[in-house]
Order: structure tokens, then C-alpha cells, then sequence
């Protein structure tokens, strides 16, 4: 396995790898700072905090997978209006830049929930989904097919039902750190499966054996060398990753635009003078009075 005694990474980051002279590519990704910053933005249950964070991490592997500058979103959406969790969605984009939300009811159905499978599961009938919007071109969204009330299972299905790529896909949270590794077998030739024809077989095995505390306890070049010690890993400069929100002055003031003149007013009325767009992300609150609203619509 490559050297990896000077290995240097920040925080929180996407860890790419490869194994030489093989069609076998992957990515580890560790979230902290900015896994603690999205849970602390409401009071969720236990469940929900892991749901988010596996969320988080999946967006942030799979953005990784694209050759896109844009964002790339995993949403999850109830059919069930009685359903205990209503919607979920975290997005990473391609600097790097990663934020999560969920709506959900207050109810018993969370004290004895703790795990991303059993909040999974309280979707319901809900969809899962993934949307990619590239900052130029069509946005794409893709319907993922719940195998199970296992993010990480629905989404390595999808990868490899929809893009024809074998992929594997492990996620993990902890009380403190999100995080996850992806493998996928890219589009092999003749002589790649004549020199290695287990090649997949073999990752598939080794990349099954990772822990969901190791995921979490350990950094990138601890995670490879337990998992590929015998194997010839190449790994490239980690990208770093970060809480960011894309909210602002600019978009709130759109917001008040399509409402119109008069219905903006109206709504500025009946919130006593003071209309506030508050963004559930970062909690950033963008207020309006009416002098703000009139110039708007000069």
C-alpha cells in the first residue's frame, strides 16, 4: 500500500482514493463541525440527528461522483401526512459546501427510536430522491428505490441500477462525527478482468468488514490501510469540507417580489410591520418593513 506516514488532512473532508492499475476508485468522507452545526439548528430526536448525518455524508460521497460545478441533494419526502417524519434533505455542492434540514412531528414514536433506520422508517409511504443541479444545464432529479430502511443499501442500489456501476456505500454516525466510504467499479476492460478477475469480489469483502465506529473513530489513512493494506492505494489531496448556506439578502428580496405589492403588504400587516424570512438552515433572518417593501417595487 502506498506510504502513508506524512498523510496530512483538515477536519472535515473528502478523502478520494484509487487502487493502481485497476478500474476500483472510491471516497471517504468525515463530517464534524458541520454535522454539529446542522443538529443543533433544531431540537431533533436521537434518530432523526443520525438520519441527517448519513445524509449529509451520502450528498457529500456522491457529489463526488459527478464532474459537475453545482450541488447535489439526497431528499427524502412523506406521502403520509400523519407520518412522524414529514420530509429530510441534505446537499453538498462542488466546493464543498454542506447543509441539512428535516421537518417532523412531535410525537412518542421518537423515545424509542435512536438509529437513521428506525427515522427511515417513519417516512412511511415517502420517496427518496436524489436532484442534481449543475450551475449550468437542466437540473436532474432520480427516484431511489427503498430496498430497505437502509439509506446507505437504497442509494448503492441506485448507483448501480441507474448508472450501471457496481458501487459500495457504508455510512455512520456517532454523537459527535458523521461519516462514510464509497467504492465503485468503474467500467472494466478485457485485460482488467484478465489480470484481476476477482478484483471486485475482493473489495466487495474487505469493504464489508469496516465498522460503523471505525467509520466515525477513524481518520482516511487509518480507514485504507485496515481495509487495503495489500493492495496498491494511491491517494490524491484530500478536499476539505464545510457548513455553508446558500441563503441571502438577494433571494429573500425575490421571494417578496413574487408575492407582489399588495400581497407582500398584506402579509407585512398582518406581522405587526415586520416581515421576516427566516432560513431553517443557518438561521439567518433577512427582515422587511415597509419602506424595504415599497422600494422593491419601485
Amino acid at each position: 500500500m502506498t506510504d502513508m506516514t506524512n498523510f496530512q488532512h483538515p477536519e472535515q473532508y473528502r478523502q478520494r482514493f484509487f487502487i493502481e492499475n485497476s478500474p476500483v476508485r472510491g471516497d471517504v468522507v468525515r463530517l464534524t463541525d458541520a454535522y454539529q452545526t446542522v443538529i443543533a439548528k433544531k431540537e431533533y430526536p436521537t434518530a432523526i440527528k443520525a438520519l441527517l448525518g448519513e445524509m449529509l455524508v451520502a450528498a457529500s460521497l456522491l457529489i463526488g461522483t459527478l464532474k459537475i460545478n453545482g450541488r447535489l441533494s439526497v431528499q427524502l419526502q412523506s406521502s403520509d401526512e400523519d407520518s412522524p417524519l414529514s420530509w429530510a434533505m441534505a446537499e453538498c455542492d462542488h466546493t464543498g459546501q454542506v447543509r441539512a434540514l428535516a421537518g417532523f412531528k412531535h410525537t412518542d414514536d421518537w423515545q424509542t427510536a435512536t438509529t437513521s433506520r428506525q427515522a427511515f422508517a417513519k417516512l412511511g409511504q415517502g420517496v427518496l430522491f436524489i436532484s442534481i443541479h449543475p450551475e449550468r444545464g437542466e437540473a436532474y432529479q432520480g427516484i431511489v428505490e427503498r430496498v430497505s430502511d437502509d439509506l446507505a443499501e437504497c442509494l448503492a442500489h441506485y448507483q448501480k441500477q441507474s448508472a450501471q456501476i457496481p458501487t459500495l456505500l457504508k455510512l455512520a454516525t456517532s454523537d459527535e462525527v458523521a461519516g462514510g466510504i464509497l467504492v465503485q467499479l468503474l467500467p472494466q476492460t478485457d485485460e482488467d478482468r484478465e489480470n484481476d478477475p476477482d478484483l471486485w469480489e475482493r473489495m466487495s469483502a474487505l469493504t464489508g468488514t469496516i465498522k460503523a465506529d471505525e467509520l466515525t473513530e477513524l481518520h482516511a489513512d487509518e480507514i485504507l490501510y485496515r481495509l487495503y493494506h495489500e493492495e496498491e492505494v494511491a491517494i490524491p489531496e484530500a478536499s476539505e469540507l464545510a457548513f455553508g448556506c446558500t441563503c441571502s439578502a438577494e433571494k429573500s428580496e425575490g421571494a417578496i417580489l413574487q408575492l407582489g405589492h399588495e400581497e407582500a403588504l398584506n402579509a407585512l400587516d398582518a406581522h405587526g410591520g415586520v416581515l421576516a424570512l427566516d432560513c431553517g438552515f443557518c438561521g439567518e433572518s433577512y427582515q422587511f418593513d415597509e419602506r424595504k417593501i415599497n422600494e422593491l417595487f419601485v
